[in-house]
């Protein structure tokens, strides 16, 4: 009963077409944003709660690393949930995002944290667009494997190429220290907001894009290509359009995950499984979804460490020790088996399920 439209009328377009329509749903997004950006710090500050709770290993270990796949995965989104191209090279440019803001700051004076961001995710769309041009005559499995080929390039060209490491023997990077505006970032709460800000204002700006005509236009090229080429959506800047943001929202999720996660990367980190990890995140979370990008990188993250109590608690139980790899064996199996499920049940993943739970809100206690 409390999920409700009645009464709630919308008398501008403006009304009828903003984010959240429904006033419960403005509501709880504002609940939700006051208490990640508020509320969670506010805890970690409290010594009655900081002590119960291990809040340095929750923001390094949990929180930072969500939002940073969340990021990527929203990259992915954009490019394969709604410009329906397929890619297999998110890692790749995830690594040029990392490399190119190391870079930045190594060889240019004063440059500002953020501003190397930012250009390390045009650095990234660039490249997206060298990687994207296959798009224009092949599409489907086909071009999963062109945009393979960036996957095996980048890592080969970041190891092979010294200047780009600043010819570390072993191609390990130490990211520079993180300030923003002047202000040392320099503790897990502090990276953790500074990485929740990037994330949020990242994702609004994808959300509204999706619902402009580029948006329109993706997905008109994502249900059938010629059809929108004949009502003269141009395919060309369609789709290169599609890869260079993707790869910006992937770039700057490579800076985050080498400045604010890891601190130290190295090309082999970038690796195909990690493409395939943030594949996953969308399929299980949702396929041309923004909030299937966050349910999915919020499940792929925290699967292996309720896996882990789970196991520590049966030990505990029962008295005695699991076979060695058997969890993380069966963290696997059951990646595997959910991905099967929503590909055969459910191909719009959790943020389907959400909607549709949402939609029986709608009208519960009423059958229809």
């Amino acid at each position: 009963m409390l999920y409700r439209e009645a009464g709630q009328f919308k008398t501008t377009y403006a009304a009828d077409q903003q984010l959240f329509p429904i006033r419960q749903d403005r509501i709880a997004m504002a609940i939700l944003l006051a208490a990640v950006f508020v509320g969670v710090p506010l805890a970690a500050a409290t010594p009655a709660i900081a002590g119960a709770i291990d809040f340095n290993y929750w923001f390094s270990g949990v929180l930072i690393p969500f939002l940073i796949f969340s990021l990527a995965a929203l990259g992915l989104n954009i490019l394969t949930g709604y410009a329906g191209q397929l890619s297999l090279g998110t890692a790749a440019f995830m690594a040029v995002g990392a490399f190119a803001a190391y870079n930045f700051e190594l060889r240019v004076p004063g440059m500002p944290m953020l501003l190397s961001f930012v250009l390390a995710g045009i650095v990234a769309a660039l490249i997206g667009i060298v990687f994207g041009l296959p798009s224009l005559r092949i599409k489907g499995f086909y071009l999963a494997v062109a945009t393979l080929a960036a996957q095996f390039f980048v890592v080969w060209a970041l190891t092979k190429f010294g200047w780009l490491s600043n010819y570390s023997s072993s191609g390990v990077i130490t990211a520079q220290k993180l300030v923003v505006f002047g202000y040392t970032v320099d503790t897990p709460v502090k990276r953790y907001l500074l990485v929740l800000a990037i994330v949020s204002v990242m994702a609004l700006a994808a959300k509204n894009m999706v619902r402009s005509s580029i948006g329109r236009a993706w997905m008109a090229v994502r249900d059938m290509d010629v059809a929108a080429e004949v009502v003269g959506i141009p395919m060309v800047k369609t789709k290169l359009l599609a890869f260079a943001i993707s790869s910006f929202y992937c770039g700057v999720a490579g800076a985050l995950y080498a400045f604010a996660y890891l601190g130290t990367v190295e090309p082999a980190g970038f690796e195909l499984e990690l493409s395939f990890r943030i594949l996953f995140m969308i399929i299980i979370g949702g396929v041309g979804s923004i909030l299937g990008s966050f349910l999915g990188a919020a499940f792929i993250v925290l699967l292996p460490i309720f896996m882990d109590l789970s196991a520590a608690t049966i030990e505990r139980s029962f008295g005695f020790a699991l076979p060695a790899g058997l969890v993380s064996n069966l963290t696997l199996i059951l990646f595997g088996a959910l991905i099967i499920f929503f590909l055969v049940v459910e191909p719009l993943g959790l943020a389907r399920l959400w909607q549709i739970a949402k939609e029986k809100l709608r009208l519960w206690p009423f059958p229809h």
